[in-house]
């Protein structure tokens, strides 16, 4: 039967403590809408490498869509049309600028503000607001979170954490103001839990759920059931294979969770990791990655941002063979083994990157694929970590952005051209309109056919 009717964009799977927000399916669009059918939503993500990159084997060698991918960027070939490299971009305000050592911490607060942050250990920090917040502002009301702000390190806030800097500018990407940080999320069980809670939901009967390894969909069954008798066949594969994804992802959880009880206690207490962070960077870093896939697949947020290590980060990568500190190695002093043990975290770095492509290319939306409608950034707010210089940034950008870009080239820009302009220009795709965002002094040319 043809019917006007349509299933809500905000459907939920409701049982006792859960909430499954749906993705989008075929039964959300009245039969009759025609042209008048929801276009898809272009999402914005920022995914941030600490410690800067080992820029000659970033950065492609030829201009334009002839370019080859450099060594640490190969992990992306299989989605090379869908990257955009930019070469000359700066946040200056990430400099000294008169106050002295403090190159990490004014590289993670000015990278999304274009702000220069004020020199305190204190509580009289001072920033900006970021681009992913102004974003927030205007479509988040049009989903459960209007951001997600994730991590894979945990961070005070507080104390000195960079040559008098405090601590919330090292280890914060996000200001929803001059004085607000966004701490990111780096707890994958926390972070399910607000993705599938259901806001006002009882603690006790969470606390049974996980206390008899219940998963969130079986207090769904009986919704899923009846959504599922009403759907076509595409719809119904739909379903199954989100419900699928979600109960994969809570397996892994809970198999972190197993596996972070069972780990022997850490060397050093700065060393641990709260309960249920699985052990392995990878593990943890992809975890946090599907659930920010999907996130953007549900409309449950339109904009992310993801600090793949805070700045300054000491981790260790004994997983490829590389025990040192990643700080540490990053002040190099042109050795060629300390070089080579940098450009293989980096490397490993943007293998989790292809990693999370991969699955977004996966995931349906609408007529097409879920990479066709993010934009995500990535990069860092350093380019020689050994010299902490903040020009010549590593940009990519990655996604089809529902059309608004021409991907599969590498651009470059004069130097010193403030990376604010590109943020200014993305704000655009998303529909912001802003005239200026921190030291921005224009927009960014060439990024489409268009502009």
């Amino acid at each position: 039967m043809i019917t006007c009717k349509s299933l809500p964009r905000r459907a939920l799977l409701r049982g006792l403590g859960a909430g499954i927000t749906l993705p989008f399916l075929d039964a959300m669009v009245p039969a009759l809408a025609g042209k008048n059918a929801p276009k898809p939503s272009l999402r914005l993500g920022f995914v941030y490498v600490p410690n800067g990159i080992d820029m000659p084997n970033w950065t492609p060698v030829s201009v334009g869509t002839g370019f080859e991918l450099p060594h640490i960027v190969e992990p992306l070939a299989r989605h090379r049309e869908r990257l955009l490299m930019l070469t000359g971009l700066a946040q200056v305000n990430g400099r000294a600028l008169g106050d002295g050592p403090g190159d990490h911490a004014r590289a993670a607060a000015s990278y999304l503000t274009g702000v220069h942050p004020k020199k305190t250990a204190g509580t009289d920090i001072q920033n900006g607001i970021s681009v992913d917040q102004v974003a927030a502002q205007v479509v988040g009301s049009e989903t459960k979170f209007p951001s997600l702000e994730l991590g894979c390190e945990h961070g005070s806030l507080a104390g000195n954490c960079d040559s008098g800097y405090s601590c919330a500018y090292t280890n914060s990407l996000s200001w929803r103001g001059s004085t607000t940080p966004n701490p990111p999320e780096v707890n994958p069980r926390l972070l399910f839990e607000r993705l599938f809670g259901v806001a006002g939901e009882d603690p006790a009967g969470r606390a049974r759920r996980l206390q008899y390894e219940k998963s969130i969909l079986d207090f769904v069954q009986e919704d899923t059931k009846q959504l599922m008798s009403g759907l076509g066949t595409t719809d119904r594969r739909k379903l199954d294979e989100y419900l699928a994804a979600v109960r994969e992802i809570e397996r892994r959880i809970e198999a972190s969770e197993r596996a972070s009880a069972d780990a022997p206690p850490a060397p050093e207490p700065f060393l641990e990791r709260p309960a249920g962070i699985p052990v392995e960077f990878q593990d943890h870093a992809r975890l946090m990655l599907d659930l920010m896939a999907v996130a953007f697949q549900t409309n449950s947020t339109r904009v992310a941002t993801f600090m793949v290590g805070r700045e300054g980060s000491n981790r260790s990568y004994g997983e490829i063979g590389v025990p040192e500190a990643h700080h540490g190695l990053s002040h190099h002093q042109n050795d060629p083994e300390k070089i080579a043990r940098i450009r293989k975290i980096n490397r490993f770095h943007v293998e989790q990157f292809a990693y999370f492509l991969e699955r977004l290319a996966s995931i349906p939306d609408g007529d097409s694929s879920l990479l066709d409608h993010v934009l995500i950034v990535y990069g860092s707010g350093l380019s020689d970590g050994n010299r902490h210089t903040h020009h010549d940034l590593p940009v990519l950008l990655a996604g089809g952005a529902c059309g608004t870009l021409r991907a599969g080239r590498h651009l470059i820009y004069p130097k010193e051209t403030p990376m604010n302009n590109l943020f200014v220009s993305l704000l655009d795709r998303m529909g912001v309109r802003v005239e200026t965002l921190g030291d921005s002094n224009g927009k960014l040319n060439d990024l489409s056919d268009l502009t």
